[in-house]
Parts: C-alpha cells; structure tokens; sequence
C-alpha cells in the first residue's frame, strides 16, 4: 500500500485514482450540503414567518431570524460566496505553518452547484472516487437551539426542513446519496411521526444533535423513559440515529461568553475549543447510563463529527461507576458501548487509538466535506490508514457505515 501513503501525490481528479488504487470506492459517511435560501420556508405555512424563520436584511448582510431574534451565529448564512473547503484542514491538523485562519477565510469563492444541486454532487462523489455519502445540515444542526423555548416553532420548522431536504436530495437518491431527516425529541409525538414518515420515504439514517432535548416540560435526558416510544420505532424499524455535532446549547459556567458562533474573529478566548467533546460524552453517557441499549438491543447510535478525545476518560469512569454501583448494569457498560455505538473521529484524530478502545468494526471515515474544517479531498484521509491491513482498511473506508446504511429491522 506505499502508493496510498501520500493520496495528494496521485494525478487522479480528486480521489478517483486514489479509489482505483484501493480496489473499491469508500462511502464517506459526512458530508454536507449548504441549504438552499428556501430550505426552512419553502414548506413552513407563511402564518407562522415570525414566529419560526425569515430571513432579515441589516447593515447589508442577510440574517436569519429565529424566533423572532436575529441569529448571528453563522456571519455568512447565505453561503455565497463561501469559502473552500478544507481551507483550515492544515489548521485543524495543529497549524503546521502558524496560518492565520481569518486571512485563510477570506478567500470566498461563488457558491458551487454541487452544494446544492444533487446530480452535481453525483458527479462530486465520482471525482472524488466515493460510492456514497451521508449528507447532513449546515444550518439545520444549529438552529434548533434558538428556537428551544417554543416547542411548537421547533416541530414546525424541522417538519418543513424534512420536507425541503426530501424534495431537493431525497433520502436515499440514486442510492448513493443519503440525506438524513433532522429529528428532535422536544416532542415525542411529532418525532415518532416524523420517523414513521422518514421510514416511508425510504431514509436510512435520521440524524440529532447531542443534547437533552428541551420538551414542554423542561430539558429531559435522550435517555428518559418518556422518548421509549421513539426507541421502541427506532428499535423495531433498525434505522441507524446518527448524532451529529451541533449547537448543543452548552454554557461555559462564565470562564467565556455563551452564543454559537463559527467567527474567529469575535473569539475572546479559545476555552469553548478545549471543550467541543463534552456534549457527545454526555449524551452516549446518558444512553449508556439509563440503559437505553438494554430496554432496546436493536438500536444502533453512530457518533458523527464529534471526535473521540472523550473515549478514554468515559470509559475509564465508567468502569469505575460500574464497580461503584453493583447491579445498575446488566453487563459491563463499555461493552454495552461497543456494541451499540460507531464513531466517526475527527479525521485528525489518532485513529490506532480508536479502532483500540472501539475496535475496527465501529470505526467511521467521514471527510466533512465542504466545509472549512474538511478534507480538502475526502480520500486524503486514506493516508491515516494506509498503514493498517487492507482488510482493516476497508472496515474504516467503507464497510462500516455501509452495513448501518441497511436497515436491520428487529
């Protein structure tokens, strides 16, 4: 596999000679769409505008307004121009060079079709010599949050979004591209519906952010009882939950200011980057803590962009808890979390210390492409694996995700 060591060395258009190369096209399992202007108004009953989403013009910049708040989180929420992407990937690698990101984000270029446009993005995944790739929200990972205090605005805005992202990419188009319906637990109701529905639509994913979803009774655990008959759907169907890093609404107890932001430059103090792990390690721990797993063997969680920093420590106190608490877990809980969850690392994670503490078979390559933080070519990532066994290989690459691409009904 010495050809594979350097991907960025071969001629190919993009990764198409990188796949050739391995035998066999990997399934990247993150990928992103830029949501279209229309993608949360499209299908929301205009009645409901300033209650849930519009869109707002100041001082020459468009703002959405969620809520009827302004929400700045996002500086460039139209997305063109936008940046390229992968334009912080050596950032994000440690900062080799000492690169300002600001002057790096500046480097916009017009909006390309295949952020938007599915056929183009077909046509993306063979220059990038892909099979197939999960597609998750840009903007739609992080506006639930604003909206939390009105659950009714949150099951109406993403009832529209579903509808938006099943008409433009479809859940399952050419089967080879899976976009996945955004599902919030704020209300069980609507969230076993909107799964029924999904389900009938063909998805083979639905993806959440990791948080304890706000219901009209306050914040609840994604473990509570009071969720089960989503499970119970979740369990009974096989369909793969995916948590996907988001706005989590997560306070920083005053050592910096709270409020989502992708800004750079208004950063006052790098603590929050020190902490991008702790919503996902709550959340899994909640799952493993109520024993989500045992009341439901069959559902399968997969952990995207969020890392895998956070393995270690968890799973250490968990065994320690475990010893604690005779008796509160069926089983040893980081076997209950081997079986039941897949982790995506951040592609510049050492990924020898996951497939170590998870094993290979709950591994996940996901490159984040476009966005700034992504692999500028998603198969630069086979260099991190050129060193394991082809057959390992393959696990990470391809067969993995591929395998909770399938439903697996109970």
């Amino acid at each position: 596999m010495t050809t594979l060591e350097d991907p960025t060395a071969l001629t190919g258009t993009d990764g198409a000679e990188v796949a050739d190369a391995l035998g066999y096209q990997p399934f990247d399992a993150d990928n992103h769409y830029y949501e279209a202007l229309d993608a949360f108004s499209r299908h929301l009953d205009p009645a409901l505008a300033a209650r849930v989403f519009q869109w707002a013009q100041i001082d020459g910049r468009t703002y959405p307004v969620l809520g009827g708040r302004v929400f700045r989180g996002v500086r460039n929420a139209t997305f063109d121009p936008v940046a390229k992407p992968g334009v912080l990937a050596d950032y994000f690698r440690g900062n080799p060079h000492g690169d300002d990101p600001l002057t790096l984000l500046r480097d916009h270029e017009p909006i390309r079709p295949t952020y938007r446009d599915r056929d183009a993005r077909i046509a993306q995944l063979d220059a990038h010599g892909l099979q197939a790739a999960w597609l998750f929200p840009t903007l739609g990972m992080i506006y639930e949050e604003p909206l939390k205090g009105d659950v009714d605005a949150v099951c109406a805005l993403f009832t529209a979004f579903n509808r938006w992202v099943d008409e433009d990419w479809g859940f399952a188009y050419r089967d080879r591209l899976f976009a996945a319906p955004y599902i919030t637990l704020a209300d069980v109701d609507w969230a076993c519906a909107e799964l029924e529905r999904a389900l009938d639509r063909g998805a083979r994913t639905v993806v959440m952010r990791p948080a304890a979803p706000t219901t009209r009774l306050g914040p609840r655990s994604p473990a509570d009882r009071c969720f089960d008959p989503f499970w119970a759907r979740v369990d009974e169907a096989g369909i793969t939950v995916v948590v996907h890093a988001g706005d989590s609404g997560y306070t920083s107890h005053g050592y910096a200011g709270d409020g989502f932001s992708t800004d750079f430059g208004a950063m006052s103090t790098p603590i929050r980057m020190l902490q991008l792990e702790r919503p996902i390690e709550d959340f899994l721990a909640a799952l493993i803590c109520e024993n989500l797993f045992h009341r439901f063997p069959n559902v399968r969680v997969a952990s995207v962009e969020n890392g895998s920093g956070f393995l270690p420590g968890l799973f250490h106190r968990l065994e320690v808890t475990g010893r604690k608490i005779a008796g509160w877990w069926p089983e040893d809980p980081v076997e209950t979390f081997r079986r039941h969850i897949w982790i995506n690392p951040f592609w510049e994670d050492q990924v020898d210390d996951v497939i170590e503490l998870m094993g290979a078979d709950r591994v996940l390559f996901g490159s984040d492409w476009p966005h700034i933080e992504a692999l500028p070519r998603p198969l630069d990532y086979v260099r991190d694996v050129a060193h394991l066994d082809e057959a390992t290989q393959r696990r990470i690459l391809a067969t993995n995700v591929a395998e909770l691409n399938q439903l697996r009904p109970a």
